[in-house]
């Protein structure tokens, strides 16, 4: 993966575009969460300029991976609407629920929403 160019989207937000081959991949780098709400993935897509996007687990409010609230699965079903694919980089073994293991895994083999550890690995599912 090579890095294209990098610009400030906000002040606290920062997007470094990459290539995977052919796949332009819009990596996002911001500490905080910025994923509070549905609104808030619809607006991201909006203003990236990529199928591919990487946002890593603390973007998102936390309540997200908690499955019983449905946020992350209509947020991933608004990527999924509008063909982005969504890489989520972080450490899926700190959350207990053995639904969102599952969930992980299942979009994991579809390949459209990844749960990864890194963004090289996106890059390396992504490619193929």
């Amino acid at each position: 993966m090579r890095g294209v160019k990098s610009f400030c989207y906000t002040e606290k937000m920062k997007i470094k575009l990459l290539s995977a081959g052919e796949n332009k991949i819009a990596e996002i780098i911001a500490r905080e969460v910025i994923i509070k709400n549905i609104q808030d993935s619809l607006d991201l897509m909006a203003n990236v300029d990529a199928r591919f996007i990487i946002l890593h687990d603390y973007n998102f409010e936390s309540n997200f991976f908690d499955l019983s609230t449905r946020k992350l699965g209509e947020a991933l079903q608004k990527f999924s609407n509008y063909q982005v694919k969504l890489a989520i980089i972080g450490d899926f073994e700190k959350y207990p629920s053995k639904t969102l293991k599952d969930f992980i895994y299942e979009s994991n083999k579809l390949k459209d929403h990844l749960f990864v550890s890194s963004k090289d690995e996106a890059a390396k599912i992504w490619r193929t």
